[in-house]
């Protein structure tokens, strides 16, 4: 850490422990599958080794939402320090819960071998333990149909490996099979009914079409038709699947006939049924089960008789996965513990045997689900895939303890390459040697302060909590010091709060977004399809009333074009003007952003922008622009907007030959002047609105990721800074229009100690005294980002100073290179919010892990007779 006087900024830190943030348990996780090798050869793989891609990780949680997480590498990078990465959220429905995720791809035939797919080409299904199965729409963040089992609560769900089948398992004691292909969602058939649940479901190994299976007659001379219908039929078909059920037992399937081949029965203790809570297939038809006894076993689906048992955990086995190869088992349940069998040639013969070869405690409560990127396939020997041996592949785990922890899980045998680490926690990369990192728990947009005010509010799935930090005297009392932002965390201030406001609500899903005005006067929440607005009195006694805009939400939806009645009303994203004069949300499920007048009788829409539904452009889709960009001058495309046409509710004309796009709008930012208004959406696109004129003004090129934080540097309101979820800036001059050199500069002379963070950045925030940099002092104009386990303080200078040799050999290199003033502050932790209350006054919100373990049941313990 810098400890040079001039880098020095005195600051007083309130450590707000108060706010009981409660995250979600983790319930289930999934990777999407890669799509089937073609049998004839159709689909041909692209030549010469392609490099590792990471597929988007779904994170199901006990209430309702879903997770989607991103790698936050790029598309060529095998390694990125801070992994998977949130990128949005699926509001589920309030209440609800997430028991069972699966991916499929939409159109298998439109992809090749070697692609991965993206969220473009998936759909995603969820149940949650009752009779529904839903299935969403991963562009707008909804829920996009329903359909029933049919059978009572789904128990279990997994699709075919050709993404044309989803089994359920179902209460009843059936197994019914939809069909998704084509994009569709119907029932197809059901099994032969037994007396227990089905807790557990696998497809077995896809066979390969023969061609004497596809011609059923004989053909003719012209058989050019048959030919094009074979080639229309699937190349792979599904020929059993295995369940686990709730009376100790396997059972192998028939697709075709839906009816049971064999039964296996598992081990019982004292007479009781055993639960069969995981099952999973290998390639050789190899079937492998884990039950409530905590074993674990192979069996063989030939003759369905058991081949080896392990004893490898002393509770419930709740979850397992197979390695992308198919030469390891993963399996996990209450006892904490992650297990690894491999296979091991036998000495005398050169069969090979399942051994249990590592074992591991990465969670402290129970873990749920298991999940494995690559993801296997069972396929036969001949199509099975060759993945990159130096590489290893990413174990991730999730449970009670509201984490999501990943590990690399290469296997030991490998000694011909040396094997990358995708996660760079170590040099290590074999699952029993390298160290696992723990994905943070964030907050998202819950937490929102109030500056003026002096007000934390907290969201929650369906109510919001307010709190008001009490004023600190300005001069210290006798004896009292004030601390700077590196002062360890036992002398920051942690003075007098109340609560003032909790408030459950009425919604429809969970709660997706809220705001909280500077002056304290409004509060604004939102589901996914609706928006309330409330308006704050405090009166002579500091009590908190507020009083609902009840009309609020038809004054938004005369304004909200919609195909569905009523309209949806909900917000992604909220932001207060600094004057608390005007709100400015983006809607969740049209994509418009709504300019709000609040100074009025009732509340107005001054503007309705559309420019985030339209098409991208050839003139702004500029990716890969931090490493390309120094002074690009933006032609901005749109700067005919004052002319353009309007339509009656002063919106801005939609093109009709054009669809409109739905996409998510996260991030909003105000400038400190109340002048310019940045909008960034999921696919990359920031748009900057000038709130005077209540006009667009420009658009920037996309960039290669999402925005992960956005703000107004205080000094100057026209320079716009960018975050992003790999731990880079960018730096953009909306008044010229350009990325300035300086901010190139700047961007580039980053410390490797933030940019190769493991945690991700969260947000940033400015001190809002600094209006005007300070005469004689450099370090008066900065920035302050922050993640879960670190706070960075940057100089805003506008040139770097060249790197001195006694830094250079701190930095780990000789080379010259530009560097400016910063401190890397860890010792608060875990981070939830930090912003700024007032001049000089900080807010850190955390959230100690062992405060939330509290709230949850004793962990599994078993004690050792003898032991000390």
């Amino acid at each position: 850490m810098d400890k040079r006087r001039e880098s020095t900024t005195t600051l007083s830190v309130h450590r707000c422990r108060f706010v009981d943030y409660a995250p979600s348990a983790v319930t289930t996780l999934a990777f999407p599958p890669l799509p089937l090798p073609s049998v004839k050869g159709k689909k041909k793989t692209t030549p010469g080794k392609q490099p590792l891609r990471f597929g988007t990780l779904a994170v199901g949680h006990a209430n309702g939402n879903i997770d989607l997480c991103e790698w936050a590498g790029g598309e060529h990078e095998v390694q990125c320090p801070q992994a998977w990465v949130k990128r949005k959220t699926l509001s589920g429905p309030y209440p609800s819960k997430v028991d069972s995720l699966a991916f499929v791809i939409r159109y298998p035939d439109d992809l090749g071998p070697d692609d991965v797919p993206t969220c473009a080409d998936l759909r995603l299904f969820s149940s949650g333990g009752g009779s529904e199965l839903l299935e969403w729409d991963l562009e707008r963040s909804c829920i996009r149909r329903t359909i029933s089992s049919q059978g009572g609560s789904i128990w279990c769900i997994a699709a075919n490996f050709s993404s044309t089948s989803l089994a359920l398992g179902c209460e009843d004691g059936t197994v019914r099979i939809l069909s998704i292909e084509n994009d569709t969602l119907t029932h197809s058939r059901r099994f032969d009914r037994v007396k227990c649940r089905m807790l557990s479901i696998a497809w077995g190994p896809p066979v390969p079409r023969t061609q004497q299976a596809k011609l059923k007659s004989k053909p003719t001379q012209d058989s050019d038709e048959s030919n094009d219908e074979d080639d229309e039929e699937d190349e792979w078909s599904d020929s059993w699947l295995v369940t686990g059920g709730s009376d100790s037992s396997l059972r192998k399937w028939d697709v075709t006939s839906g009816r049971v081949i064999d039964k296996m029965s598992t081990d019982k203790m004292r007479g009781e049924r055993t639960l069969v809570w995981a099952v999973g297939v290998l390639g050789d038809g190899t079937i492998v089960s884990g039950d409530s006894l905590g074993m674990v076993k192979f069996w063989d689906s030939r003759t369905c008789t058991q081949l080896q048992s392990f004893q490898a955990h002393g509770a419930d086995v709740l979850c397992l996965t197979i390695s992308p190869e198919g030469k390891a088992v993963y399996t996990s349940g209450v006892d904490q513990k992650t297990t690894q069998f491999s296979r091991v040639k036998t000495s005398n013969s050169p069969a090979t045997k399942w051994a249990q070869t590592a074992s591991r405690r990465m969670h402290s409560h129970d873990v749920r689900s298991l999940a494995i990127w690559p993801p296997y396939t069972p396929l036969p020997h001949a199509f099975q895939r060759i993945f990159s041996v130096d590489v290893a592949p990413v174990l991730a785990s999730g449970g009670l303890d509201m984490s999501v922890v990943v590990s690399p899980a290469a296997l030991p045998g490998s000694t011909v390459v040396k094997i990358i680490n995708p996660l760079d926690t170590s040099t290590e990369s074999t699952f029993e040697d390298a160290y696992h990192r723990r994905l943070a728990y964030t907050t998202g947009g819950a937490m929102k302060v109030a500056r003026s005010a002096r007000m934390v509010c907290l969201m929650r799935e369906a109510g919001v909590t307010v709190w008001r930090i009490k004023s600190r005297p300005e001069e210290p009392e006798e004896g009292e010091k004030v601390y700077g932002l590196d002062a360890e965390p036992e002398e920051a201030y942690t003075g007098g709060w109340e609560k003032v406001l909790e408030m459950d609500l009425n919604v429809s899903t969970n709660l997706v977004a809220c705001e909280i005005s500077a002056n304290g006067e409004w509060l604004v929440v939102s589901d996914l399809y609706e928006t309330k607005l409330f308006s704050l009195h405090t009166d002579v006694k500091d009590q908190l009333h507020l009083k609902r805009i009840k009309d609020f939400t038809s004054i938004l939806a005369a304004h909200i074009p919609s195909t569905s009645s009523p309209p949806s009303t909900g917000a992604l994203a909220f932001q207060f003007t600094p004057d608390s004069s005007k709100l400015v949300m983006s809607t969740s499920l049209s994509s418009y952003v709504l300019v709000i007048d609040l100074t009025g009788e009732k509340p107005r829409v001054l503007r309705r922008f559309d420019h985030h539904r339209l098409r991208d452009s050839s003139h702004r889709a500029v990716k890969g622009i931090r490493k390309s960009i120094k002074d690009v001058e933006m032609v901005d495309g749109d700067a005919e907007t004052d002319a353009e046409e309007k339509g009656e509710d002063g919106s801005d004309f939609e093109e009709e030959d054009s669809s409109p796009l739905i996409v998510n709008i996260h991030q909003l930012a105000i400038s400190p002047d109340g002048q310019w208004l940045a909008s960034s959406d999921e696919r990359c696109r920031t748009h900057v609105f000038n709130l005077d004129s209540i006009s667009h003004h420009s658009i920037l090129p996309s960039f290669a990721r999402p925005v992960q934080a956005i703000g107004f540097e205080p000094t100057n309101p026209s320079i716009l800074v960018l975050a992003f979820p790999n731990n880079t800036v960018q730096i953009y001059d909306i008044e010229s229009r350009q990325f300035p050199a300086w901010g190139k500069e700047f961007s580039d002379s980053l410390p490797k100690r933030f940019t190769l963070a493991h945690d991700p950045l969260l947000g940033m925030t400015f001190d809002p005294s600094i209006a005007v940099a300070e005469p004689g002092k450099p370090n008066s104009r900065y920035v302050l980002f922050y993640g879960t386990t670190w706070m960075f303080k940057v100089a805003f200078e506008t040139h770097a100073r060249l790197l001195g040799k006694k830094r250079r050999r701190e930095a780990g290199g000789e080379e010259e290179r530009p560097w400016r003033d910063y401190k890397m502050v860890t010792h608060y932790r875990p981070i939830l919010y930090v912003d700024f209350l007032d001049k000089g006054e900080l807010v850190v919100v955390e959230r100690p892990l062992v405060d939330v373990l509290a709230t949850l049941p004793p962990a599994y313990f078993k004690h050792k007779y003898g032991a000390s």
